[in-house]
């Protein structure tokens, strides 16, 4: 980081200060206009701020629109943010004056050697450990926006008390926070719940929270992009399986799941035996291995599978298809030699070069390393993470470190897309395993006849299939690419006389195995154009008495580019090109 760019937000740690500072005069603009509503906590986050505070209902954008007046007004006081020290006692008491239990409550439950420190600008004082910038006059005021006032829970255990988010975000220049916000309302545009029911692609029940149905059209567009999946994995050697939604739980004791995962699980017994759904796929891909002896000839061995995993989510934290209680996972498990673990791990990385290319995604890698909550040996884990730093090193890929954030049983590379708005999702993960090959005691026959354990790769691509669904509707803003939509073509004939032309044409394209509908209602032909562009149609081909007669089409791309009349053979080699080449637009 340069010197110039150390107090810019290109700096994150001075991001995330500026950001934290400005939840304090978001706190401080509180007390002053509703002095008795009680303080709860204000970090910074990923993308702006936010402050959670005890009043029993949420503030009117009226309110909020107060709240950025009153925190312009601090801005503009410029006053000094000074740190200072209390002992726990004098602290507790500090707060108990004030009239601010949750801050009671935080003092409480810091460790006996904990330093208590405070931040006070002007009349207003935070219990906080910093860092903030010097001064309120720092925070541009007509940068700053509050964005929404959600419920949220204290410590975000359901049992307690119900208080009221509000989140906000700040920028050091006006014509940034413009930018910003055009984006937010480029993104609610976007929206793929808003989207998926515009579309046609799939609904949510209250009979099913968190469990969602794909309608016909969300069929297929889901299926095409399983096909793809397909055609790639296999020319990368994959093979596919199936595993059981439902195992016995000692599998998941067995596999170590169950000590970590089993709030996320459901469970039922069956038999009198207690069964759990499965969460993820890793122990069933086990049992597939051990069902036959393996050699060493036999490695790698490449065993993806498409399966249909549920957790347990709180019903606050689901989102449409980003956030369900029941999901496509595609995962893969690489069963390898020590020798083999870098080379696998690059040709994983150029099989997600490959697809995420496809639509356009570009990526950033985290690595995350060993977490306290670990199995195995360090020793182990060190090396899996060096061989998973050195197969980057040699891709040319630049990552990040995240230490402390690996899976229990192994270090993982992550892969966060980024879509045309420049927002980021985490997809794509590879995760090394030698752990869970010792649990299963997974074996094969090496070079020297030796039994030996496989290394184990646990390798998800898209993801949650659900979520990537999400993912890309809202980065084609629904306009699929034309291999990807679930219609590829409409038919809008002029006239009632050119209905059976337009149902021969139909009828011709899907022979080809192009996805065609033919809009015959007795609608003026403007009325049938709009709307196909509303339904995000790649092409609608206006057939009139000329086209009938010359036997042509007439195609209109959705972008309204009028394409001119061309024969059906024309018409059919471009889409076949724009289709087999996957091209996007």
């Amino acid at each position: 980081m340069s010197e110039e760019n150390l107090y810019t937000f290109e700096n994150e740690t001075y991001r995330k200060t500026y950001w934290h500072t400005c939840s304090h005069v978001l706190a401080q603009a509180m007390k002053r206009l509703h002095p008795e509503v009680k303080l709860a906590i204000g970090p910074s986050i990923d993308n702006g701020f936010y402050y959670d505070f005890d009043t029993p209902q949420p503030f009117s954008e009226t309110e909020l629109a107060e709240l950025e007046a009153e925190m312009r007004k601090i801005c503009k006081e410029k006053l000094k943010l000074e740190r200072f020290e209390l002992p726990r006692e004098e602290a507790i008491r500090f707060m108990e004056e004030k009239g601010e239990p949750y801050k009671v409550e935080l003092i409480n439950d810091l460790p006996e050697d904990a330093v208590i420190s405070f931040y006070q600008q002007g009349e207003f004082t935070d219990l906080c450990a910093g860092p903030h910038v010097d001064s309120t006059g720092r925070i541009k005021g007509n940068a700053i926006k509050l964005t929404a006032c959600n419920a949220a829970y204290w410590r975000g255990d359901s049992n307690r008390q119900t208080l009221q988010r509000i989140y906000g975000v700040a920028f050091p220049k006006k014509d940034e926070l413009d930018e910003y916000l055009q984006r937010i309302e480029e993104a609610k545009k976007r929206d793929h719940r808003k989207l998926g029911r515009e579309l046609g692609l799939f609904m949510m029940s209250e009979e099913g929270p968190g469990f969602p149905f794909f309608l016909p059209k969300g069929m297929v567009l889901k299926n095409t992009l399983l096909d793809y999946w397909r055609q790639c994995h296999k020319r990368y050697g994959y093979v596919e399986i199936a595993t059981p939604i439902i195992l016995n739980q000692h599998l998941w004791h067995q596999s170590g799941h169950w000590d970590h995962y089993k709030d996320n699980m459901y469970t039922t017994v069956i038999d009198g035996e207690d069964y759990a759904v499965k969460p993820m796929n890793c122990p069933g891909g086990m049992l597939v291995y051990k069902n036959e002896p393996h050699s060493y000839r036999d490695l790698p061995l490449r065993v993806a599978e498409l399966g249909l995993v549920h957790r347990h989510e709180m019903s606050g934290a689901l989102h449409g298809l980003f956030r369900v209680r029941c999901f496509t996972q595609d995962d893969a498990h690489i069963f390898m030699t020590p020798d083999q673990m870098k080379d696998e791990i690059k040709s994983v990385v150029r099989l997600f070069d490959e697809m995420y290319s496809t639509f356009g995604l570009t990526y950033q890698i985290e690595l995350s390393t060993m977490p306290e909550d670990h199995m195995g040996d360090e020793e182990v884990w060190r090396f899996a993470e060096s061989t998973l730093q050195a197969a980057m090193t040699e891709l040319g890929k630049d990552f990040q470190l995240n230490p402390g954030d690996g899976a229990f049983y192994g270090p993982k590379l992550d892969f966060h897309l980024s879509d045309s708005l420049g927002r980021t999702w985490q997809c794509g993960t590879i995760q090394l395993d030698m752990q869970m090959p010792e649990r299963f005691e997974l074996e094969y026959v090496g070079e020297d006849g030796e039994k030996h354990r496989p290394i184990m790769i646990h390798r998800a691509l898209l993801g949650s299939i659900e979520r990537f669904i999400g993912v890309i509707t809202e980065h084609f803003a629904g306009a699929f690419p034309t291999w990807l939509s679930p219609v590829q073509v409409k038919v809008l004939p002029v006239t009632d006389r050119a209905v059976q032309y337009a149902a021969d044409v139909a009828e011709n394209l899907d022979a080809q195995g192009f996805r065609v509908e033919v809009d015959s209602r007795n609608e003026k032909i403007g009325k049938k154009i709009r709307e196909a562009t509303l339904e995000k149609v790649p092409y609608m081909l206006v057939v009139g008495d000329r086209d009938m007669d010359a036997l042509t089409v007439s195609p209109r791309t959705r972008a309204g580019e009028d394409l001119g009349a061309m024969s059906q053979e024309a018409f059919s080699a471009m889409l076949r090109q724009e289709v087999d080449s996957k091209e996007r637009k």
